[in-house]
């Protein structure tokens, strides 16, 4: 019972990044830069959530590893768009930073995750 709650886990964090990257989206100023970083923040956010979602369900070893890399590419899409909201700054919140260091914390977990997954490959 205990790995069922553990899988739901990092959904839960992906679902609670996507929601605190919308609540920085909601904040950023109606400025032309701050409308674009507006729209790609909530797609890729989001995106990372959806995806893995997907991954959950991936018909195969190698469809599993396809899934995740392309939630660390939203991820990482995700945490550049932040880095951008920081050191212009368009907006200076804790919510950014806060979400800045979720999204360094879920890149480590899928690069790693990535790794083992492909380990286990190799070792079939």
């Amino acid at each position: 019972m205990r790995n069922t709650t553990q899988k739901f886990d990092l959904e839960d964090r992906l679902v609670d990044f996507a929601c605190i990257c919308l609540e920085v989206c909601e904040l950023l100023p109606p400025t032309k830069a701050g409308q674009n970083l507006e729209y790609q923040l909530s797609k890729s956010s989001t995106a990372s959530a959806l995806i893995y979602g997907e991954a959950q369900a991936a018909e195969s070893k190698a469809d599993f590893i396809h899934k995740m890399k392309l939630v660390l590419k939203e991820t990482r899409e995700s945490r550049v768009n932040l880095m951008i909201i920081k050191r212009k700054p368009i907006l200076t919140h804790e919510k950014v930073e806060s979400a800045f260091n979720e999204a360094t914390q879920l890149m480590a977990i899928f690069l790693k995750s990535i790794e083992t997954a492909k380990n286990n490959i190799l070792k079939h």
